[in-house]
């Protein structure tokens, strides 16, 4: 018997507040057969929020991604339907999802993109000066003198710089900036973005720093490496 291979929507949900999800992204989750997950705990709590009927989920992070991917492009390939979501935001970008991509591309799955939040473009929709250019560095390595080889590297790119993080990592990214850039080197730190607890930061990297204090947050930060 031939099947009609189903298709594979990308589909980007909040970062935060659960009102930023999309009518679109809400018509193809209660659509699909099933939904691709890094959590199952943060996929329920999401389908909550949004009172979606729940779905049967399918985990694939960056722990079984690479061997189970080709699970989900057998149930593509009969015809079913699915739905890929990251923890937050949209997938696939600095998240799980591209070998699950190579492989549906491989076996001529259509794959769908469903846009919606980022937490890269809403901080860039801060930025209160003209950026032709940038560099997105994600994640900085988590040992110390690594990370500092890191951004002496980027402070070479002369573009503005885009960096993410997690939450207690964020005073030592901060000191870190300080030490290879400078205390006075001009960044944009957002927090928690979307959420109750959203807080923009702007100034020289020891007046965010006075300003947080020792606080943990969800954080993106863009330093103004423009060489002015």
């Amino acid at each position: 018997m031939n099947f009609k291979p189903g298709k594979l929507y990308l589909v980007s949900i909040p970062i935060g507040n659960p009102k930023d999800i999309t009518l679109r992204a809400l018509d193809i989750l209660s659509s699909v057969d099933f939904i691709i997950c890094e959590d199952i705990r943060n996929a329920s709590r999401l389908l909550k929020k949004c009172s979606l009927d729940e779905k049967p989920f399918m985990v694939l992070n960056e722990h079984n991604e690479k061997k189970d991917a080709d699970l989900v492009v057998n149930d593509l390939l009969i015809g079913k339907n699915a739905a890929l979501i990251s923890d937050c935001g949209t997938p696939v970008f600095a998240d799980p999802g591209h070998h699950l991509i190579r492989y549906a591309v491989q076996s001529s799955i259509p794959i769908v993109p469903i846009p919606g939040v980022s937490s890269l473009m809403a901080a860039l929709s801060l930025v209160d000066r003209q950026l032709h250019q940038f560099y997105f560095a994600g994640f900085l390595p988590r040992d110390k003198q690594e990370r500092l080889l890191a951004l002496k590297k980027l402070k070479a790119q002369q573009v503005a710089i885009v960096i993410m993080d997690t939450p207690y990592r964020m005073q030592a990214v901060l000191q870190d900036i300080a030490k290879v850039f400078s205390p006075n080197q001009e960044i944009l730190l957002a927090t928690d973005l979307t959420q109750k607890t959203e807080q923009i930061y702007r100034g020289h990297v020891r007046e965010v720093q006075t300003n947080i204090q020792k606080q943990k947050a969800e954080f993106i930060l863009v330093i103004y490496n423009t060489g002015r």
